[in-house]
């Protein structure tokens, strides 16, 4: 939910804008324990190895040396909620790429994630499989999540209503709130 995906870059994600109301709605109502995790690019496709060399490569004109960086804050209306809430930058598509997100999880004796964000089937979903390969309890937000792609997005909340419902629950918004009521 950073300015880099909301506005129109390459990297535009079209309905992240839809999703910002669910994704405010989750984070007042427990600010003081709502995480944001922001996306870094390199300077230079050269500072990364391997793969990510070669994504950056492709898409160097998202990368710091060539962005403003006011594309990497959180979009309006989440921003405000730092602090209480707490931001962390990730290099990585999961937010567990975020040092010291782990440890402070599990220093605040967290044992269920509500994932929320964009995109879904990307930075979200690695996020959620490395929740559940650490033992978290996932609660995916549908209302809370975007991509770019419709088709995408509704095979992995398939995928995962179909083959991962032992281990992550999918809810809309409303349903959580009244959970935690």
């Amino acid at each position: 939910m950073q300015e880099m995906f909301a506005r129109e870059t390459p990297w535009h994600v079209p309905w992240a804008h839809r999703t910002v109301d669910s994704v405010r709605r989750v984070a007042r109502h427990r600010p003081e324990r709502t995480v944001f995790t922001r996306f870094i690019p390199p300077e230079r496709p050269e500072d990364l190895p391997g793969a990510w060399r070669r994504y950056y490569t492709r898409w160097a004109e998202m990368t710091r040396g060539a962005i403003e960086p006011a594309l990497l804050e959180l979009v309006p209306g989440l921003r405000e909620f730092v602090p209480p809430a707490l931001a962390f930058d990730k290099h990585g598509y999961s937010a567990f790429t975020a040092p010291g997100l782990a440890r402070r999880l599990q220093s605040g004796g967290i044992d269920t994630l509500v994932v929320t964000g964009g995109e879904t089937d990307v930075c979200v979903w690695a996020t959620v499989i490395a929740a559940v390969d650490r033992g978290y309890r996932v609660v995916l937000a549908a209302d809370a999540v975007c991509s770019t792609f419709d088709s995408t997005h509704d095979a992995l909340l398939h995928l995962v209503r179909s083959r991962f419902s032992q281990q992550i629950e999918v809810a809309w918004v409303d349903q959580i709130l009244d959970g935690w009521r």
